[in-house]
């Protein structure tokens, strides 16, 4: 319960207070966050958002695309985003919204998934690495989850997603990026299946997919996940995340119009008379929309492969440095800027603890830490972390 005097000075004052005064006050009180720029953030998909993006964010936050009639211009720049991030999927003429974010796209997709299958109760397959938003998407759409295992490389078991299929199936799901390892499931052995069973796919690159379409030009081995598949029906990609976008910015694409159809409801009290919307959310903020259109325009296929590329080499250099530590070793190769760290001679949790009384921000699974390396990280950060975490384990060990 909040005591008295916190209560009092919680309460909205009679009369305002000088702007400099919150400023100080919102310094205070925002002072035990942890900053982007300290680079002691491992563990966020997410990063800072790129200057030139904020500027465009900051401009046009007035723009509500929940009523297109009022923002046209808006929403005609946000099909316009859709179509780049498209033509990124090997789809330009994908349909859908910049949305909230990963978990609000994967809630779309399944509500389209669940409308199409037109089954009472339906079921769900995923990986047993699925991220928690499928666990909120089938509890609001009274969807089922069966979860599969995953096979010797973290990757769902195509196998057994097929034996979990079922005449309830209303979708499958796999990932292009998982949150734990940032792994790619094998994508076009799900497409097959879906296909075969004629079974919608959605496919959650929330993280992979501003990453993904990169790796070929850049000399590592290419990953199949997107729209070139056919059995592919919806996607979801976050700008908020390597696409360095402000939050909020989240990406939900389907293959075609029709597919976008189904969650499509009728709004009769718009400005413009009774218009459609396909989205979770009434009112949404146009100025991410504009503000990611404004970045991809501004960056380019060039630039995010720059981002993705130097990412990609500080990933390795974390990989590097931390097998020259006795004592840890990775989980798992890398597909992606996200590193698991094992250890059999200390425990993990023990680890985390150490780092988070130095400041460090990693993830801590059941059997190993997680470190996601983003385009906040330097080559000064990793290399005080892995001093960091030698000295952990020394200490640990004696």
């Amino acid at each position: 319960m909040p005591t008295e005097n916190a209560s009092r000075t919680n309460r909205l004052p009679e009369k305002g207070l000088p702007q400099d005064t919150i400023i100080q006050e919102l310094e205070a009180k925002l002072h035990p966050d942890l900053t982007y720029s300290s680079g002691k953030i491992l563990c966020s998909m997410c990063t800072s958002p790129h200057s030139f993006a904020k500027q465009v964010y900051r401009k046009y936050l007035e723009k509500n695309l929940g009523d297109p009639s009022l923002f046209p211009a808006s929403a005609e720049l946000e099909q316009e985003t859709v179509s780049m991030l498209g033509s990124l999927l090997s789809n330009p003429k994908a349909c859908g919204s910049i949305v909230s974010g990963g978990t609000e796209a994967n809630i779309v997709a399944l509500w389209a998934a669940r409308n199409l299958a037109k089954r009472e109760r339906g079921e769900v397959v995923v990986p047993v690495s699925a991220h928690y938003s499928f666990d909120k998407a089938s509890d609001l759409l009274n969807l089922k989850l069966i979860k599969v295992k995953l096979n010797s490389s973290y990757q769902m078991d195509v196998k057994a997603a097929e034996k979990a299929i079922t005449s309830k199936t209303a979708a499958i799901v796999g990932l292009a990026g998982s949150t734990g390892l940032g792994v790619v499931d094998p994508i076009r052995g799900l497409s097959e299946i879906a296909s075969a069973h004629n079974i919608y796919l959605h496919v959650d690159a929330a993280f992979g997919g501003f990453v993904l379409p990169f790796l070929k030009e850049l000399g590592y081995k290419p990953l199949d996940f997107d729209f070139s598949l056919p059995g592919v029906c919806s996607v979801t990609i976050d700008p908020h995340k390597m696409g360095l976008a402000p939050i909020p910015a989240g990406g939900i694409l389907f293959r075609d119009a029709e597919m976008c159809e189904a969650v499509s409801m009728k709004v009769p009290y718009l400005a413009g008379g009774e218009m459609k919307q396909s989205t979770l959310l009434g009112t949404r903020s146009g100025a991410s929309a504009v503000a990611v259109w404004a970045l991809l325009k501004h960056l380019g296929r060039a630039g995010y492969a720059a981002v993705v590329e130097r990412c990609l080499g500080l990933t390795w250099k974390l990989v590097e440095g931390i097998r020259r530590i006795d004592g840890l070793d990775i989980v798992a190769e890398p597909t992606m800027n996200v590193v698991g760290v094992k250890s059999d001679t200390v425990d993990v949790s023990l680890v985390f603890r150490e780092l988070r009384k130095r400041g460090w921000a990693v993830s801590l699974f059941p059997d190993y830490l997680r470190i996601v390396v983003m385009p906040h990280t330097k080559p000064s950060h990793i290399k005080r972390f892995l001093e960091d975490l030698q000295r952990i384990l020394e200490n640990l060990r004696t």
